[in-house]
């Protein structure tokens, strides 16, 4: 009887803990990360009698979890890859309907501004028309603004969002810590904690939807997690953090620091995956590029708009005024070249600063630079494709350097160095970055808009032969022009083209004006024949000038022998609107992104429209792929999460059954008892 009470009471034992062991799995049914537990039973040791081993009843050898690690690791990998496409996506969702949007993007702008110049054109002197033209150039400098402060935000957005992110990482790298002490202390008898393994899977899980991790196993239970290119971010129970700083070589621009006891270590670069590897991955692919791109466009317009004017005259006669500001001020020059924080020249009396003026807006990219100093030279290197660039000193005045790629291709700009620089000095160089943020409209009188052309030409009245003049065009000249010399080139009273039978044509007036050729580019200045062949009957495209100014035009027609031809400064041009058709066609003009050959002829390039046209196409392709990206990721995500749960969820119908199967075993191991205590009973009774 002893024995059946025995085997009764194991079987009673038995059905109570998977009772217990099925009532815990009901109850976490809804517990993140919980796996699934069972209970494994194995049969006592035997013993002997004279028939053989009679069985002593039942013991539980195990409780374990229903955990598979490849289908563990595949949802944390899965679950890292989803959120960097995410939060890649959400932010890139948002510069896509901004740059697009017929409301916010700058197409439409650009489009008032030049509708506005092809009205004023049309009636140059029309006071109402040309202060039409100063409202959109000031509307067009706003939408730059604005456009710009929406980049801005988004920038200040992922620093604040990599700062909190960051704090979450540690948290759960604490707490990962602590779980893995836990785990090992209770894991030294050799049995596995269940629930503390899970709530660290828990944890490892949500980390990973914030950076991309490496775990490995330890022989006693413990993770060890890794980020970046290896870091060790939980080694057992001993955690590092990570920090985030303002950035070295840009302030505005946080980074990312690894902290392990006393040491940092720089890893922004390589992280990758989770939300705070999708935010700088959208910083890094979108986000710079996207302000570096808006910001060349913004020095092209000023520039392109500016110099034009510069080369007309406005309704008094006088040199045109800019209409937007100055980009090479000395305060703004200063904003786009940054010394690093920890270059040696700080600690010194003089440190080294540095200041970037542009000087070819069509030759600009939209990529930053970083300039390093050696101790007796400069290297160069552009970020965006990490091509050398040739850093060429120049004594100026004022000294500076020049920049070029290994092509001779100029960068547009210069950089000049203040203080005293440092072995080991490096600089980040930005000539583009606060282009649209500094841009703004600047003139406010509408009748110095230079909308007339500095020189005209006619036909003199006692012309006896059909010979007719176009109206010339100023293919190179500087901006500002100079009236005094204008005057000089052409003679105070203007210039005279006479015509000799057969085929000449020869320039007088007293002025330093000759013929040449449209791509003389002789230094230093030489001097021009004053008389040139002519072929009558067919239109000549001729150019004259000096070594400063060019002026193209043409002679149609058959002139007769002494026919002459004026060609003088454009005294009083009220109704002259050439420089205005001039600023109408720079909507077409390729003055972005402008790629030259040796000789200096344009190769390639980008009007103002398709300019930024290829900034939206660029940016709305990414948006597709990242939405393509979101849709596939998820439903990877989706199928890890599926196939974990279905091996290690708890199943509640399942669990409904073993509470009845469980029950019932529990009440037959009592009717063992009760059997054995009856045959007890029995026992006893017949010895009264």
């Amino acid at each position: 009887m002893a024995d059946l009470l025995n085997i009764g009471l194991s079987g009673l034992s038995a059905s109570k803990s998977q009772l217990s062991i099925t009532g815990h799995n009901i109850s976490n049914v809804n517990t993140p990360g919980y796996s699934r537990q069972d209970a494994s039973q194995a049969t006592r040791t035997p013993q002997f009698s004279g028939a053989g081993y009679v069985g002593s009843g039942t013991t539980l050898v195990e409780i374990r979890r229903t955990y598979s690690e490849f289908l563990t690791s595949q949802l944390r990998s899965s679950t890292s890859l989803s959120s960097d496409v995410e939060s890649y996506k959400a932010q890139i969702d948002q510069l896509d309907s901004l740059l697009a949007g017929s409301t916010t993007g700058i197409t439409p702008s650009l489009q008032k501004f030049f509708s506005a110049l092809q009205t004023a054109a049309e009636d140059p002197a029309n006071i109402p028309a040309r202060q039409l033209v100063l409202a959109e150039a000031e509307g067009l400098a706003r939408r730059f603004n604005t456009v710009s402060d929406r980049l801005t935000e988004q920038n200040n957005f992922t620093n604040k969002q990599m700062l909190a992110v960051t704090d979450q990482i540690n948290r759960l790298a604490g707490s990962i810590g602590s779980l893995n002490d836990a785990i090992a202390t209770a894991s030294a008898n050799g049995k596995q904690p269940n629930d503390l393994l899970d709530k660290r899977d828990e944890a490892v899980r949500q980390l990973s939807t914030y950076i991309g991790i490496s775990v490995t196993p330890q022989d006693d239970n413990s993770f060890n997690i890794s980020v970046g290119s290896g870091q060790p971010l939980v080694v057992g129970k001993t955690v590092s953090q990570l920090k985030v700083v303002s950035g070295q070589s840009d302030p505005n621009r946080h980074e990312i620091r690894f902290v392990s006891g006393g040491s940092e270590q720089g890893i922004t670069s390589q992280i990758t995956g989770g939300e705070l590897g999708g935010l700088i991955r959208y910083r890094n692919e979108v986000l710079d590029s996207t302000m570096n791109s808006l910001g060349r466009l913004a020095l092209a317009v000023s520039d392109q708009v500016n110099s034009q004017l510069g080369q007309g005259l406005d309704l008094k006669g006088n040199v045109g005024e800019a209409l937007f500001g100055n980009y090479n001020e000395k305060s703004l020059g200063a904003l786009r070249a940054t010394p690093f924080s920890g270059n040696p020249s700080l600690s010194t009396a003089t440190p080294a600063d540095a200041s970037l003026d542009i000087t070819k807006t069509s030759q600009l990219t939209t990529s930053d630079y970083r300039l390093e100093y050696s101790g007796s030279q400069y290297t160069a290197r552009r970020l965006s494709d990490g091509a050398s660039i040739n850093v060429t000193p120049n004594p100026g005045p004022p000294a500076h350097l020049r920049f070029e790629d290994e092509e001779g291709r100029d960068q547009g700009f210069t950089v000049q160095i203040s203080g005293t620089p440092q072995a080991g000095d490096a600089f980040t160089l930005q000539p583009t970055r606060r282009g649209a943020t500094d841009i703004s409209a600047v003139l406010d009188q509408a009748d110095q808009l230079a909308f007339a052309s500095p020189v005209r030409t006619a036909s003199e009245l006692h012309n006896a032969g059909t010979g007719v003049i176009g109206q010339p065009d100023m293919i190179s000249g500087p901006s500002r022009i100079s009236i005094d010399a204008l005057r000089e080139l052409l003679g105070s009273t203007g210039a005279t083209l006479t015509f000799t039978e057969p085929d000449t044509l020869t320039i007088t007036g007293g002025g330093t004006a000759g013929f040449r050729t449209v791509d003389n580019t002789q230094t230093p200045p030489v001097s021009y024949p004053t008389s040139t062949t002519f072929k009558t009957g067919q239109t000549n495209s001729l150019v004259v000038g000096n070594s400063n100014y060019s002026l193209e035009f043409t002679i149609s027609g058959t002139p007769k022998n002494n026919d002459k031809f004026d060609i003088a400064f454009n005294q009083s041009g009220v109704s002259d609107n050439r420089n205005a058709l001039k600023l109408v066609d720079l909507q077409s003009k390729q003055t972005v992104g402008v790629s030259v050959d040796a000789d200096g002829k344009t190769l390639s390039g980008a009007s103002f429209t398709d300019g930024y046209g290829e900034l939206v196409e660029r940016v709305g392709t990414l948006t597709a792929q990242a939405r393509m990206d979101s849709e596939a990721t998820g439903a990877i995500l989706k199928q890890a999460t599926d196939n974990r749960d279905s091996l290690s969820a708890v199943n509640l119908d399942e669990e409904a059954a073993n509470l009845i199967k469980f029950e019932q075993y529990y009440n037959a191991s009592a009717q063992i008892i009760q059997v054995a205590r009856s045959m007890f009973d029995t026992l006893i009774s017949t010895f009264r």
